[in-house]
């Protein structure tokens, strides 16, 4: 029997986490709750949930600072959820690790769509039979098997979604990829938010490679289409 995933619920609102708690718990995940970010750290790191549901704001540690914790011993996927409408509280939360978002008021069939669309993408591959040869263009070096990247032999801090967005680019060097196709291809093709994720995901590889938008040397915007790798002709 497969084991039920876990979902760890951060919010400070008890009547919020008891309605999302409700609706998790129907869809068969394992649930843990928390009501302030000194709990949420404590619960990941004995339990190590597979998502985080995480509420910007908290008493005493706020989300933000949690995700930073967070992913500096965990790569469960986390859903930032904030009652602001301002982007920048969004843009902010994926860059500390978050890999989606969601503003308050929210549809709770919506926040189970993107959880259920969140925990159907692999990680990585399980068998070493499919793992591709590492991909290697001038000093970065993109490894598969150890689901690690590399820059001038320095291991880059990547949270998942910006390997797996790195991943599918250089897969096809000199292919324009819509943010439509990254979106089908990362997120999954039932995913139904905002394709300024994308944009926000790639802003931050950008800047752990060290690539310049507008002298690129990895990563370059197509506009009105979307993005390339390689190929910066």
């Amino acid at each position: 029997m497969i084991p039920a995933r876990t979902i760890l619920v951060v919010d400070d609102e008890q009547r919020l986490r008891s309605l999302v708690q409700e609706y998790l718990q129907q869809e068969g995940f394992r649930v843990l709750l928390a009501g302030d970010g000194a709990t949420a750290l404590e619960l990941a790191r004995t339990t190590q949930p597979d998502l985080v549901v995480l509420d910007l704001m908290l008493p005493g540690i706020d989300g933000l600072e949690v995700c930073r914790r967070l992913r500096t011993f965990s790569d469960a996927y986390v859903i930032m959820l904030t009652a602001r409408a301002e982007e920048i509280d969004r843009v902010i939360g994926l860059e500390v690790g978050a890999d989606d978002y969601l503003t308050k008021p929210f549809s709770p069939r919506e926040l189970m769509a993107r959880i259920r669309a969140m925990l159907r993408r692999p990680r990585h591959s399980e068998s070493a039979e499919d793992v591709p040869p590492p991909l290697q263009f001038g000093p970065l070096v993109i490894d598969h098997a150890r689901h690690e990247v590399t820059l001038a032999n320095v291991p880059l801090a990547l949270t998942n979604l910006e390997y797996e967005l790195l991943a599918a680019l250089a897969a096809s060097p000199g292919r324009t990829f819509t943010r439509a196709q990254l979106l089908d291809r990362i997120w999954g093709t039932d995913y139904f938010g905002d394709d300024h994720v994308v944009d926000v995901h790639i802003a931050n590889l950008r800047k752990k490679l060290g690539d310049e938008p507008s002298q690129p040397q990895f990563i370059t915007t197509i506009r009105g289409v979307g993005y390339r790798f390689g190929d910066t002709r």
